[in-house]
């Protein structure tokens, strides 16, 4: 019942967008938010993946490092608007703060430097097949 529930809103979705797979995907997530029965038929496939990742992540100790998750609507009151949601996508890519996937911190990782010693063994395959000649 469920599976069928949600195709049938997702088709009711897709109709109401002409089509357009983004705005259904938009307005299935605000659908989501209200009506439960479609929530767990989006959710209840990947309910043990979710569950053992959050139970790893608190018995783990990272849960107590992260800062708290605010689900507070914007301070204007209003719906966020394109222009901010372009901004949030255009802070993502920049690394400055915006929406952060998971419940990781937000901060990419930097790249470190190749060792010397991973130099020097780079160095060392290229010129033996330099000094071989190819058959």
């Amino acid at each position: 019942m469920s599976r069928a529930y949600l195709e049938s809103k997702i088709k009711e979705a897709l109709v109401q967008a002409k089509g357009n797979e983004t705005r259904a995907r938009a307005a299935i997530a605000a659908l989501a938010k209200d009506d439960h029965k479609l929530l767990y038929a989006l959710a209840g496939p990947h309910l043990n993946g979710i569950v053992a990742y959050n139970v790893e992540r608190v018995a783990s100790g990272r849960a107590d490092k992260l800062p708290p998750q605010s689900s507070k609507a914007p301070a204007s009151g209003k719906k966020q608007g394109k222009e901010d949601f372009g901004l949030e996508i255009l802070k993502a890519l920049a690394g400055n703060s915006g929406a952060v996937f998971g419940f990781d911190n937000g901060t990419p990782l930097k790249r470190s430097g190749a060792s010397a010693g991973h130099v020097n063994a780079l160095k060392q395959i290229a010129a033996k097949s330099k000094a071989k000649p190819k058959k």
